[in-house]
């Protein structure tokens, strides 16, 4: 994790083993009190009985192979490795710290798995936006291989701080037969304890590519549950294509997000100036500026066929194929509170008026981020390189895809 100021403060705990440490907590043991919480006739002696679990959920329990879902090898290892608890600890480290005393950002060296059991004991339902960006599974891109004994050891030796016991770790090859299993794994069990972090209305983004968009979207659904998937944003990543690229050349990556529960309220994008402009008031409405909008469908509906009088006596009525976007009684009450606008003149096709007073305080945000508003790889390169005098990141972000992220998020 980092989390920096613009001028480099930061403070550096890290990761340690420590048998004696209090650790992360016991996450099963929580599971079964919520169970207990809801049910307390299933937990005997601190274990739950099934059976009588079945019997209170009746037909709501799936039962059998044939079921809907993403299965492979290692899910339930995975499901019951992140419910372990971690017996590492965070020591600070004053020494490899920009002032220590003052920052208020953070920093954290580990596992990223052991880092996140051990922030799940001080910020479980606290966190209102986790944004990560993982191995995209390219077949060299990253060498897993969780150890669900020694995660300490496990981190020191992928990052080359110790030798690696009985061999060198390779990356996962496309002629690896665990390749997407083995991204499956590692993705599964963090995101179980990503969703633990999250406040109720909190909302979790992921960076990934074409290899594994659809696994991800799979076990997000299953993770966060089908009702809390709010899209697959398609970030526009480059601003062109090599003329000598092969099969059908993508320009964009994507962006999973899913929210803890329906708490979640979207941020709004500020309006342009050209936004802005579209709104006037040319009738000096009380009310103040406003834009008009179409009163017509693009459909026949016999209900909606009907004559509308104007301010100078002129009739309306729908054109063929058409008809009125609202019911008769509806616009008549629309009219006589003045939110119709038939011209400067009184003799235009009615429009209805909508009010800058009355709608959204900003331009929601689509799922289609293009790169002349969220930025692209070579930018986010420019970017690391004037920061650090080097490329030492192969695929950072910019900046302005970031604070698309923050803004979607309303942080």
């Amino acid at each position: 994790m980092n989390d920096t100021t613009s001028d480099g403060e930061r403070a550096i705990p890290k990761i340690t083993r420590d048998d004696e440490a209090a650790g992360s907590g016991d996450l099963v043991r929580e599971n079964v009190e919520r169970l207990k919480a809801l049910f307390p006739q299933i937990v005997t002696d601190g274990k739950v009985d099934f059976d009588v679990l079945r019997q209170l959920l009746g037909d709501e329990v799936e039962e059998g192979e044939e079921r809907y879902g993403l299965n492979w090898k290692g899910k339930r290892r995975a499901r019951a490795f992140a419910m372990t608890p971690s017996l590492g600890t965070l020591r600070p480290a004053p020494e490899d710290s920009v002032d220590w005393d003052t920052t208020q950002n953070l920093m954290i060296e580990g596992d990223n798995l052991e880092v996140l059991k051990l922030l799940r004991r001080s910020y479980a339902g606290k966190v209102k936006l986790i944004y990560i960006d993982p191995p995209y599974n390219t077949g060299n891109d990253f060498v897993y291989s969780d150890s669900y004994k020694r995660p300490l050891q496990n981190y020191l030796e992928k990052t080359g701080q110790v030798a690696i016991e009985g061999g060198v770790a390779t990356s996962n090859a496309d002629s690896s037969g665990r390749y997407h299993t083995d991204w499956l794994n590692m993705m599964f069990t963090r995101l179980l304890i990503a969703k633990e972090l999250l406040r109720n209305d909190g909302v979790i983004f992921i960076n990934i590519g074409d290899e594994e968009v659809s696994n991800l979207t799979s076990i997000g659904k299953e993770i966060f549950g089908e009702e809390n998937f709010l899209a697959t944003i398609a970030w526009q990543k480059k601003y062109g294509v090599s003329a000598d690229s092969k099969g059908i050349p993508l320009m964009q990556d994507y962006i999973i997000a899913l929210q803890k529960s329906d708490q979640f309220c979207p941020g709004l994008l500020p309006r342009s100036e050209k936004q802005e402009a579209l709104y006037n008031n040319p009738d000096n409405d009380p009310r103040g500026p406003w834009t008009s909008g179409d009163l017509l469908r693009n459909e026949y509906r016999e209900r909606d066929q009907f004559e509308i009088i104007g301010p100078t006596g002129k009739s309306h009525r729908p054109p063929i194929g058409t008809s009125w976007r609202h019911p008769q009684e509806q616009i008549e009450r629309m009219i006589s509170e003045n939110r119709i606008w038939f011209g400067s003149d009184g003799k235009g096709v009615p429009r209805v008026k909508r009010f800058l007073s009355e709608t959204k305080q900003g331009v929601v945000i689509s799922g289609w981020w293009p790169h002349t508003e969220t930025g692209h790889n070579d930018e986010a390169k420019k970017e690391v390189k004037r920061l650090l005098e080097s490329d030492v990141f192969q695929t950072p972000k910019p900046i302005r895809l970031l604070k698309r992220i923050f803004q979607t998020a309303d942080v």
